[in-house]
């Protein structure tokens, strides 16, 4: 049987770790792993054949850091991953046939698997995609699809993309390997928050990786086993494809030059058997797991029954941080980014006014819109080149999910291609010829399509004629494999003023979509008022009353204080608003915005955002507007505002004081609760960035210098490729005013204490995700420690805990960029500079 039709039996089994069992076997510090399997391919093949005889069905190929930006030289990427399906498949031979392989004697084939399966490992590339790095998309995207095709050309079963802790990188890995026609698995790496690296959480990864199309997901490495389970639970509850758990063997340490784990076979089957029981179905581990761990998982929970899969019926879309779900309460769609009636949005379109768009989309966002519409359809511009570049730039600003709203085909491909998540598709009709350009991509990018009732016969005058389309489309959409869960009807509003029954007849279909389908609903709820005066109250009526019949979705402005108050009223009044927290929250800020709007002659009309409270600790609030830039990660708008005071007298120290800074520190004390993530902190060091840039400028025309902090060399360390913690931390040591020496990825010891003693550095910052590289980090320090005894180190990476740290004697542990910032300040503080 195939691996799928494997996973639907019953339990399955993934074997375990690999860096750890050839770092035993005299992998040396820096030494890349890949290699070994031509220069070591018997014990590639050992370990192996160890996993299968202790009873695994899927083996992983070692080719986890196999791409070609590590492995650029003519044919040695195909040579390494022909090696190593060569030496799963000789492995597998032998254990099928019983026959010992070389090295090993008196083997018990007894537990031998009847059925296996050869898993081309694919790991992280160990950059950031554009715009918080370097590499973009499509770049990602191709060097994934190069290993796909030569794993796929020799003969993998499947494609296991694991240890991702980016979605967007993720979604460029996938997209490659489905390409290939092989089932693809994807597992991710959460931290202690159960957060990737860049915010999203298991329910977000659960709905991109459905939407794309894998065959199974769940998680990996990072984290022990018992660490793992409140992740697990979420993957279980909102998880249809079968979900996978590879954990670590809890926490690592040194012993004797040699990385080794704190959890025992017997209690890391134990920890498994509760995994098992909370859903998942396919079982194995990570570091520090060897087939002792895995043999005894297996024989413990092969006892057991798994939990039947079952489609959830969850609607979700996504950003990169969090999931939107649709059917509980009503969604807001902020409507302001779009063309239509709004002259200034389209002036705005034509100047290329990014500013202005950005500044449309945080409004909403602060207004409590909880979805972003976006619309650029102009016939004068290039829609679907601005369609992109606004969804990528909302993105970088904004953490809110999108919906692309586009009737252009190549636009909305450009735009689901790009999208960091699982987007709003805006939309599909009854139409034949439209069903047939919308629903593939869909069902290759994955999204929440908008279905409008209309078909080739315009749009029906009752109730009945509007769910009959509906019906129509469900039925086709479930040809190309969409659910109905990833459907989202819009029955059409329609004015009033010209059809003095259609709001009637709108909400009837509601009412019958809702009750009859049973499927959700979506309304351009303005559209209801078109020609009227005040239409506000007419909307607002309007919008209660489809809520009232089922309305999952509103596109609306958020700036209109009716309509809000109409939403959160209906919210407390439905117990939809625990403890009215929402709406209490709201009448604070209907009471500030009652006395601005009355001196404006509109008196309740529209929502008046005031500045957060975050703000309240600047000093100077002529500041303010720059501070805001900062925090919003506005690159463009903080670099015109700090030119602009510059150029109005006041001092560089006085921004960099008095903005900058606090700036910066609102949103690392939000990184460091929670509250901000990954993506919004490197926007706002961007921002700041730019700030900074002015202010460079302007201290080097008037010959003065700015202050230094302190300086100190970050480093990636040998064999190690992946430096994207080191360029977080060199990003936010620079705008808080350090030198950087930054020595890049795969740097020897040698170098890092040469650079050390020529630049009389006191300070060095080591990075490594990598198990076989933490030797590297060791042999470092112990070199600094030897030749220059009063430098100090600071260590972190994925693999690395405090108690790591101590073992191989670094001096500190910091478990993110704004952790390190402040030991920075606190080192060079007590050192002097």
């Amino acid at each position: 049987m195939n691996i799928l039709e494997k996973m639907q039996e019953g339990f399955t089994w993934f074997d375990g770790g690999c860096g750890t069992i050839l770092q035993a076997a005299g992998l040396q510090p820096g030494e890349l792993p890949e290699r070994w399997n031509m220069s070591h391919a018997d014990v590639i093949r050992g370990m192996h054949f160890d996993y299968l005889l202790a009873g695994v069905n899927i083996l992983k190929t070692n080719t986890f850091g196999a791409n070609c930006m590590k492995f650029s030289e003519e044919g040695e990427l195909e040579t390494i991953i022909r090696a190593a399906i060569g030496n799963a498949r000789a492995a597998v031979a032998a254990a099928e046939s019983g026959q010992e392989i070389a090295g090993r004697s008196g083997s018990d084939f007894s537990r031998v698997a009847k059925e296996h399966y050869v898993a081309l490992d694919v790991g992280p590339l160990g950059k950031l995609l554009k715009p918080l790095g370097d590499l973009d998309f499509e770049d990602a995207y191709r060097t994934f699809l190069r290993t796909v095709e030569i794993g796929t050309a020799e003969g993998a079963d499947l494609i296991l993309i694991e240890t991702m802790n980016d979605i967007y990188e993720a979604k460029a890995a996938v997209l490659a390997a489905k390409e290939s026609g092989l089932p693809v698995f994807l597992t991710t790496a959460y931290d202690e928050s159960a957060k990737l690296l860049t915010g999203a959480d298991p329910r977000s990864v659960v709905a991109v990786a459905e939407g794309l199309g894998v065959d199974a997901v769940g998680v990996n490495c990072s984290l022990g086993p018992e660490e793992m389970m409140g992740i697990v639970d979420e993957l279980a509850a909102y998880a249809s494809v079968p979900v996978i758990v590879n954990p670590n063997a809890g926490l690592p340490r040194t012993e004797g030059g040699r990385t080794v784990y704190d959890v025992t076979p017997d209690l890391f089957a134990k920890s498994m058997i509760k995994i098992a029981s909370k859903g998942a179905r396919v079982l194995g581990g990570c570091c520090g797991t060897t087939p002792a761990h895995i043999g005894a998982m297996i024989t413990e929970v092969k006892k057991m029954t798994p939990l039947p899969l079952s489609e959830k019926e969850y609607s979700l879309i996504t950003s990169y941080t969090h999931a939107v779900e649709f059917g509980k309460k009503p969604i807001l769609i902020g409507e302001r980014i779009n063309p239509t009636g709004k002259k200034r949005f389209k002036e705005a379109l034509r100047a290329h006014d990014m500013d202005y768009i950005l500044q449309q989309g945080l409004l909403q966002q602060d207004q409590h819109a909880d979805v972003l519409d976006v619309n650029v359809g102009l016939p004068e511009i290039d829609e679907a080149g601005m369609m992109e570049e606004v969804v990528g730039e909302l993105q970088a600003v904004c953490d809110l999910p999108l919906q692309i709203d586009t009737t252009d085909p190549v636009a909305m491909e450009r735009a689901l291609r790009r999208y960091n998540g699982k987007p709003m598709i805006n939309s599909v009709n009854g139409k034949a010829e439209v069903m047939e350009q919308v629903f593939p991509l869909a069902k290759k990018y994955g999204g929440l399509i908008v279905a409008l009732t209309i078909d080739e016969e315009g749009i029906p005058a009752t109730a009945e004629g509007r769910v009959a389309i509906a019906e129509r489309i469900y039925a086709k959409a479930a040809e190309y494999g969409i659910k109905r869960k990833d459907l989202i009807i819009d029955p059409l509003a329609m004015s009033i003023s010209a059809e003095a029954e259609s709001a009637k007849v709108t909400l009837e279909a509601l009412r019958l979509i809702r009750e009859k389908l049973g499927g959700l609903t979506s309304l351009g709820v303005s559209n209801i008022s078109f020609g009227l005066p005040k239409r506000d109250l007419v909307n607002a009526a309007f919008f209660t009353m489809a809520m009232q019949n089922g309305l999952s979705a509103a596109i609306m402005n958020p700036a209109s204080m009716e309509m809000m108050k109409s939403y959160y009223g209906f919210c407390a009044l439905q117990a939809l608003d625990e403890n009215c927290t929402d709406y209490i929250a709201f009448t604070e800020t209907y009471e500030e915005s009652l006395p601005a709007a009355a001196a404006a002659g509109d008196a309740g009309k529209k929502t008046a955002p005031a500045a957060g409270a975050a703000y309240d600790a600047i000093e100077d609030k002529s500041l303010i507007p720059l501070v805001e830039s900062i925090v919003k990660g506005l690159k463009d708008r903080a670099g015109a505002i700090t030119k602009e005071m510059l150029e109005a007298g006041r001092s560089s120290m006085d921004l960099i004081d008095g903005a900058l800074i606090p700036a910066l520190d609102i949103v690392g004390k939000g990184f460091e609760e929670k509250r901000v993530f990954l993506p919004q902190l490197l926007m706002s060091a961007d921002a700041a960035g730019g700030a900074f840039d002015e202010i460079r400028a302007r201290m080097r025309d008037s010959g003065a210098e700015q202050e230094i902090k302190g300086r100190m060399i970050l480093a990636t360390v040998k064999g190690d490729i992946h430096d994207i913690g080191k360029n977080i931390v060199k990003v936010l040591l620079e705008n808080y005013g350090f030198e950087v020496i930054d020595l890049g990825k795969d740097v020897p010891p040698e170098l890092i204490v040469e650079t050390a003693k020529k630049e009389n550095i006191r300070l060095v910052g080591l990075s490594a995700l990598m198990t076989t590289t933490v030797p590297a980090m060791e042999e470092t320090i112990r070199q600094l420690n030897a030749e220059l005894p009063d430098c100090r180190t600071v260590v972190g990476g994925a693999v690395m805990t405090p108690e790591y740290a101590g073992m191989i004697h670094a001096d500190r542990y910091c478990k993110d960029a704004m952790e390190t910032v402040r030991f920075a300040e606190q080192f060079f503080a007590q050192e002097g500079k």
